[in-house]
């Protein structure tokens, strides 16, 4: 047993179970499903929304996006939905690590030799379904951020920078609803490395710059 009478099984569930869910590699499934190609090959390589737009595809970079924010929203659902026996404390810490590990999944998939994507919708997503005041508002953030400065990743790594302290100063959330936001945040901007890097040099592309532009960063 673990601290707060958490039974193990209840936590390797929602580990195994978030990451597997997480590991759903949506950009690469709905391209090839209609012969698009694979995100893999073209712009940055990476399996996400922003890329899968790169080929052309607004209706597939949608249902990705859908995707890869469903994920990590059903994996947080699906803790809840099966622990009803719990305590309220106890759901939520399983929520958290299921949420968690299913981003997780999302930046290391096992189906892809744990070579996955930045984890921004999956963040969105998760967030929303584990304490979903706090997602809006993350979400809320990135589009203010984007609208002023038109820069996709730096909208990301604002919000993602915010979420755990409107976790802990804002919402209240419990220790573990904050640990996560902090969690994902920290991997969000392990992920960006290379668009902190062009954003310091003012060379990150603005959202609706050309296609051409667009095919040479991640």
């Amino acid at each position: 047993m673990l601290a707060l009478g958490v039974d193990e099984r209840f936590v390797a569930a929602a580990v195994i179970g978030g990451y597997l869910l997480g590991s759903i590699p949506f950009g690469v499934l709905v391209m090839k499903a209609s012969r698009a190609g694979d995100p893999r090959a073209i712009g940055s390589g990476n399996i996400g929304a922003t890329n899968v737009l790169r080929s052309g595809r607004r209706d597939l970079a949608a249902l990705t996006l859908i995707g890869d924010g469903g994920k990590g929203a059903l994996a947080v659902l699906l803790a809840w939905s099966l622990t009803g026996g719990q305590t309220p404390e106890t759901r939520t810490l399983l929520c958290a690590l299921a949420g968690g590990s299913a981003f997780l999944g999302h930046l290391f998939p096992v189906w892809l030799g744990f070579k996955g994507g930045k984890g921004v919708a999956t963040f969105y997503g998760t967030l929303i379904a584990v304490a979903w005041p706090l997602g809006l508002a993350a979400g809320a953030t990135w589009l203010a951020v984007a609208y002023i400065f038109r820069r996709s990743s730096l909208a990301a790594l604002i919000s993602a920078a915010l979420a755990p302290l409107l976790a802990l100063l804002v919402f209240d959330e419990p220790l573990p609803v904050t640990r996560l936001a902090l969690f994902m945040a920290i991997l969000i901007f392990v992920r960006h490395q290379e668009n902190i890097r062009r954003l310091l040099r003012g060379q990150e592309p603005r959202i609706g710059a050309s296609k051409s532009t667009e095919n040479v960063t991640p």
